[in-house]
């Protein structure tokens, strides 16, 4: 998996692409640990992303939580195609992920 990052300011974008499973999600979700500190919004840009396993999830999860604590921040997830929008329906993640 390939992971694209633009900035502008406080606004980092990360651009997943290829497949969120068990042995590229450890990669997203050190990218994330990089920039979670100076990011106010951190945009998850999945149109590039074609799976998204659990462990994906978990990270997903984790980097929600993780801004949750922080008491400040906004993380949102966009460009999701119908097969991983179908994966947080099922899973219930629409109710708590901000994605557009």
């Amino acid at each position: 998996m390939n992971i694209e990052k633009k900035q502008n300011g406080n606004e980092i974008t990360l651009m997943p692409v290829g497949r969120l499973e068990t042995t590229t999600a450890p990669q997203l979700e050190e990218q994330i640990n990089a920039v979670l500190e100076d990011a106010e919004k951190l945009i998850l840009d999945f149109q590039g992303l074609e799976y998204l396993s659990s462990a994906g999830l978990r990270v997903l999860l984790s980097t929600h939580k993780a801004f949750m604590k922080r008491g400040s921040g906004e993380l949102v997830i966009c460009h999701v195609n119908e097969t991983i929008h179908e994966v947080f329906e099922l899973t219930g993640f629409l109710d708590i992920l901000n994605i557009e």
